[in-house]
């Protein structure tokens, strides 16, 4: 390949890496907010109902994103206002699964129960969407679910709450890959908007009937405040614009940091002492999430030089 055509391809790779870097950065700024929710939940739930405190929740973060959205939402049609808010009560649905999983099941096992949504993605991702699952990217999934293993498995009974957290991870697997599915094309605050209402239309029923009650304290407030507009309403919406420009099965790779980034808050909370175990944990995350993101990009870089050595082969001939 002549020198020129070889300097071209490593300067086309440039912008091709920050373009698929960028959508992972941010998925990683989105699963520090969820990842610095646990602790904060966990006090904040020593003071209301979990059902309480989600339904008010999702309802601030709603009102929000419709206010924002405005004229957006107006302007869409039925079939499309119909597929997003479905696709927030499947986000719901995950949410009350997971919420009740959790009273009859050790933390520790839920966590990592929950994280199935790593292996359950590519499964849907290649029925639902008949998407091509490179080998790469299956290693990189195992490799994800062995380190959630690692910074959450301590034993794995057989709870009453297993069916319900399989449940959750199968609807979060299912939410990722429609929204991989629904989002390219479309407006992400409206789409957000959305979501927001469809998780509010399945979260409010099941809070309604022992009436939703919400201490007027900052120890309840400042985490609800928190979860509505940052880890709900920012944290969807930077999701929905990430998913446009990445895989699901990249994504849901990428969202295994939550359990690394929720460690770490609550060390620097002085919650948890540094273990071997998130050591190990998120090395292997790290390690799922490199494969996952440079995998792609070393193939597009080989075949880029490979086709260029081709083209110069064929005008020296």
């Amino acid at each position: 390949m002549p020198p020129n055509a070889e300097t071209a391809s490593s300067h086309a790779a440039g912008p091709a890496l920050l373009s698929s870097l960028l959508p992972t950065a941010c998925l990683l700024l989105v699963t520090a907010i969820w990842g610095s929710t646990f602790f904060m939940l966990k006090d904040a739930l020593d003071h209301v109902g979990a059902a309480d405190f989600l339904a008010v929740r999702f309802a601030i973060a709603g009102g929000a994103a419709c206010a924002l959205s405005g004229r957006r939402l107006r302007a869409l049609s039925r079939a499309q206002a119909l597929t997003g808010i479905g696709v927030g009560a499947v986000y719901g649905l995950a949410q009350i699964a997971q919420t009740v999983g959790l009273r009859y099941a050790p933390a520790s096992t839920a966590g990592f129960i929950t994280a199935l949504y790593v292996v359950i993605t590519p499964m849907l991702a290649l029925v639902l969407l008949r998407a091509r699952v490179s080998r790469a990217t299956w290693v990189a999934a195992v490799l994800a679910l062995g380190g959630v293993g690692a910074l959450s498995l301590d034993g794995l009974a057989l709870d009453a709450g297993i069916p319900l957290l399989l449940a959750s991870a199968f609807l979060y697997a299912l939410h990722i890959v429609l929204l991989g599915r629904l989002v390219k094309g479309r407006d992400p605050l409206s789409l957000t908007a959305l979501q927001m209402l469809g998780i509010c239309a399945v979260l409010w029923p099941a809070a309604l009937p022992g009436g939703v009650r919400v201490p007027m304290t900052w120890s309840v407030w400042g985490p609800l405040l928190w979860m509505a507009l940052a880890s709900g309403l920012l944290a969807l919406l930077v999701q929905t614009w990430a998913q446009a420009r990445m895989s699901a099965v990249r994504a849901v790779v990428v969202m295994t940091f939550e359990p690394v980034f929720a460690s770490l808050f609550a060390i620097l909370a002085g919650q948890e002492p540094m273990t071997w175990r998130l050591l190990v944990g998120g090395g292997l995350a790290l390690t799922a999430m490199l494969l996952s993101e440079l995998g792609p990009v070393v193939r597009a870089e080989g075949l880029a030089r490979r086709g260029g050595r081709a083209a110069s082969e064929i005008r020296s001939a």
